[in-house]
């Protein structure tokens, strides 16, 4: 996952500690080098180190996010929600400012000591203005060590042809994706969600195909959720190709099936994808008239699960070519079209 390689961030303190303990042990490791205690060449060593330090880890801790250019939509749009992308360039901004004033400080500072009589003293003031750089920036440090911290959260969700599954608890989600994935799928959590998000995956055609499941996100009314999972539930269209919704005729699940049909409706207005609507439990009840469906199952003895998986694969088939199409359709680079003027009646 995009943010599993970011390291942990120092604070101010943590950081400056470290520039200059670092700095210290070097003076006194090239006094037992040399053989010889040169003040001046001493002190130079530290506020070199102490610089050097102080810009490598401030750089790297840019260097270690994912670009945020270059992030896929899905990611780009929940990191916007969680933490908020322009803060965090903003933040990101700040530390490399910070690492290229604390590399232009060292250097000012050695050519000073070079002139003057007291090097300790010009040592003494290359510290205190470098840790004032960095004590600029530490609210920057802690908000992108929370962010972070917040971000490795996201499930692992891979850029490849995609089905959500959607519905009301207990209807059978959780045993779609594992029945059609085969194997025990993933489990992560969304970080504005107490709730597990299953992914799981099968191969159709030497093709891979992931299996969303986002309990808390898309199985309770409207009115239930927060704005975060709102923006979340948009956030899903950049990955999904196809929505499948199941619902329980028998109703075991704890709600009506109109309660279920008033769901489907409010996921349509937020997920901007086909859907294909599936009664599950047919081993239960078999589907009355009132139950409007285009497939059914039994997600409990296996029946009809087969037939959905291959209707999502070939719906999905179906959105790509018709996403193909419309690029090839799409006029070239630079070339714009002029409406006609509208006719206004006189």
């Amino acid at each position: 996952m995009i943010f599993e390689r970011m390291g942990t961030i120092l604070t101010a303190d943590e950081l400056i500690d470290k520039a200059f303990s670092r700095a210290t042990r070097a003076g006194k490791g090239k006094i037992v080098a040399t053989g010889h205690t040169d003040k001046r060449e001493l002190e130079e060593s530290m506020v070199l180190t102490a610089g050097n330090i102080l810009t490598d880890n401030l750089h790297n801790a840019v260097k270690d996010w994912p670009s945020l250019d270059r992030m896929n939509d899905f990611y780009k749009e929940l990191t916007d929600i969680l933490v908020g992308i322009e803060k965090l360039k903003m933040s990101l901004g700040s530390l490399e400012w910070a690492s290229a004033k604390s590399k232009e400080l060292s250097r000012k500072y050695v050519g000073i000591m070079r002139r003057e009589e007291d090097p300790v003293k010009i040592r003494k003031q290359a510290f205190g203005r470098m840790a004032s750089v960095v004590y600029d920036v530490d609210k920057d440090l802690r908000f992108l060590n929370d962010a972070r911290n917040i971000l490795r959260k996201l499930p692992d969700v891979k850029d490849e042809p995609t089905i959500v599954v959607a519905g009301y608890p207990n209807v059978g989600k959780s045993s779609f994706v594992a029945s059609v994935t085969g194997a025990r799928p993933q489990i992560a959590q969304y970080p504005f969600t107490t709730k597990n998000v299953t992914i799981g995956h099968f191969t159709s055609r030497k093709i891979r195909y992931q299996v969303i499941d986002t309990p808390g996100l898309l199985d309770r009314p409207l009115e239930e959720r927060n704005d975060i999972e709102k923006q979340a539930i948009s956030a899903l269209r950049h990955i999904g190709d196809v929505l499948l919704f199941i619902v329980d005729p028998s109703e075991n699940c704890g709600y009506t099936i109109e309660e279920q049909y008033r769901l489907l409706e409010e996921v349509k207005n937020f997920v901007k994808m086909p859907v294909l609507i599936v009664a599950n439990k047919i081993d239960v009840k078999p589907v009355d008239e009132k139950v409007s469906a285009d497939m059914k199952m039994s997600t409990l003895n296996g029946e009809g699960v087969k037939e959905v998986k291959s209707r999502l694969v070939e719906m999905i088939q179906g959105v790509k070519v018709k996403s193909k199409a419309q690029v090839e359709e799409a006029p070239p680079a630079g070339e714009v079209y002029i409406l006609p003027p509208s006719r206004k009646k006189k």
